[in-house]
């Protein structure tokens, strides 16, 4: 374990904020919960972190066991960082937090992350709407591909193809993704203008559709004491 402070409580509260509490933990597990990244692709990930500090949490993480290394052989030669099987068992508490979060007041100026805007779509799934949005689904966003998959009464949300032909994709960059995400233009006009496409029988676009705009719809604020 390395140096740094404890809240020494025994609560498994305070335990688990030894583990993850230090800023940009939750957030590094954030970004690997979709699947493992190279160090580059987390700092781009996290505008905010320096190398330095990145590496000091993945070096903690990883001490405790929420993270581990694990490099591919020649000729790719690539160190990924990947969540512990105990490590994804955190990501129910970052999808509560999210939908918690997400009824505060925008306080950044920053823009949301490829991994933050589709792990909202997992955070915001209604399981009653399972079966009509039942489907494998992919996401090419600026030629990096995602899979979605709604089984059951979840949907599984994964940096993946399909492993046969997808039901529907949808293709355009992050910034129209955004623009129609955050109700700056319509999902209409991006089709119309060519900036987002989907491609798949008519049933499995409306779909896929309803699998992202519904995970955007403006969320209650919450209520202030009077």
């Amino acid at each position: 374990m390395s140096g740094k402070r404890s809240y020494g409580d025994p609560c498994g509260v305070a335990r688990g904020l030894d583990v993850i509490g230090e800023r940009w933990a939750l957030l590094v597990v954030r970004d690997l919960l979709l699947g493992p990244k190279r160090f580059n692709d987390l700092l781009d990930g996290l505008p905010g972190v320096s190398p330095n500090v990145l590496s000091q949490r993945l070096r903690e993480l990883i001490e405790h066991g929420v993270v581990q290394r694990r490099d591919l052989p020649a000729p790719a030669r690539v160190r990924l960082y990947e969540l512990t099987e105990w490590g994804y068992g955190l990501e129910p508490l970052l999808l509560h937090l999210g939908r918690w979060g997400s009824r505060t007041a925008p306080r950044s100026t920053g823009s949301l992350g490829i991994d933050s805007l589709l792990l909202s779509i997992k955070a915001s799934f209604d399981p009653t709407r399972a079966t009509e949005l039942r489907g494998v689904y992919e996401f090419h966003i600026d030629a990096a591909p995602y899979l979605a998959e709604v089984t059951g009464d979840s949907v599984q949300i994964s940096r993946d193809t399909a492993a046969g032909q997808p039901d529907a994709t949808l293709t355009t960059d992050i910034d129209t993704l955004r623009a129609v995400c955050n109700h700056q233009i319509s999902f209409s006009a991006a089709l119309e203008s060519a900036a987002l496409r989907l491609d798949g029988d008519e049933h499995a676009k409306r779909r896929l559709t309803d699998l992202l705009l519904a995970s955007f719809a403006p969320a209650p604020q919450p209520s202030k004491a009077p």
